[in-house]
């Protein structure tokens, strides 16, 4: 009795079946992305909680928050030169106390002082970077010369906004960087208490999310000199202030902080100093991020909020000065 041969598939079953997987496959990609998505969003605001709830302890400990950036002066340090930013002033309360407490705030503290440089050389500190910031995770910085490993952040503090019927006069114009402001929480050599934002901590701005690169007109991204646009500009992360003035009087770059001008993921900027969104650096510098339609904040009560990019200009500088006595529409 001969077997009885099994029929196979025929060409055109073969190419059903293949084309089903494909549609499948199809299906399933931008689901992956999504969830994927959804969850570097989630990190991304992680972290953020963490930074806020960083501030927030600090605040417990001095009675104001840490400044946005500083000159190594009194009551902060001595030598002056450019200090540290705000993002130092933070490493004990994010579990990275190792770093602070090596730390020396005398002569160039956050830019070519010789023992700092090398406690920040190759370190990354995760609750600093985003994982769907589009911007490499380290670079060369050669401010001494010599070039050592710094690793690019995502996260930026507020100074206030160039909207001086918002900021009530607080913005300084003429410092050709684009404009500075005092009106907002983490600004140069800042000592703002939590008593000091009338506007309440709910309705006012600590830090933005600053994760994706400048872009033009065109949506491509905007050349610099040597990388990415962002408020640490190529001195990185632990750059503060070069001078002593305090809020809209310092008349220089901010470093790590900035002035909100501009929409978030703002596009048609240019690598310009007039526009504030210069690569070394720009005051003005929006916020952005990778996040489909939007980015993170953290607010002055500790909580973290998305934010879109259809948000209002002026709904933006509200919510970034802590003074202006004006209600923040919804957002």
């Amino acid at each position: 009795m001969s077997a009885r041969r099994r029929p196979g598939f025929t060409l055109i079953e073969l190419l059903v079946v293949i084309a089903i997987i494909a549609i499948l496959i199809a299906l399933l990609v931008p689901a992956v992305q999504k969830v994927r998505d959804a969850a570097a969003r989630a990190q991304c605001q992680n972290n953020l909680k963490q930074i806020a709830l960083g501030l927030h302890n600090y605040h417990d400990t001095y009675k104001y928050f840490p400044p946005g950036c500083i000159t190594d002066a009194p009551p902060w340090g001595t030598g002056g030169g450019w200090g540290s930013s705000w993002k130092v002033f933070l490493l004990p309360y994010i579990e990275q106390a190792n770093i602070y407490n090596k730390w020396l705030f005398n002569g160039s503290s956050g830019y070519t002082n010789g023992n700092n440089i090398p406690l920040i050389n190759g370190i990354t500190i995760p609750p600093y970077r985003c994982p769907s910031s589009s911007q490499p995770e380290m670079y060369t910085n050669m401010a001494n010369g010599n070039g050592w490993n710094e690793m690019f952040t995502s996260y930026t503090g507020i100074s206030g906004s160039v909207n001086t019927a918002i900021d009530v006069g607080q913005v300084n114009t003429g410092n050709g960087h684009g404009p500075n402001s005092g009106g907002g929480v983490l600004y140069a050599n800042s000592k703002v208490k939590m008593t000091g934002i009338t506007d309440g901590t709910s309705n006012t701005m600590l830090v933005g999310e600053q994760s994706d690169h400048l872009r033009d007109a065109n949506n491509q991204i905007v050349p610099g000199s040597w990388g990415a646009i962002t408020s640490q500009g190529p001195h990185g992360w632990a750059m503060g202030a070069g001078g002593a003035q305090v809020g809209n009087a310092y008349g220089d770059r901010t470093f790590n902080c900035t002035t909100i001008r501009y929409m978030i993921n703002q596009n048609g900027m240019s690598n310009n100093s007039g526009n504030g969104t210069h690569d070394n650096t720009g005051n003005n510098i929006p916020l952005s991020s990778n996040h489909t339609g939007g980015c993170n904040i953290a607010l002055g009560d500790g909580s973290v909020r998305f934010v879109s990019s259809s948000t209002p200009l002026q709904t933006l500088q509200l919510l970034a000065c802590r003074l202006d006595g004006i209600p923040v529409p919804n957002y």
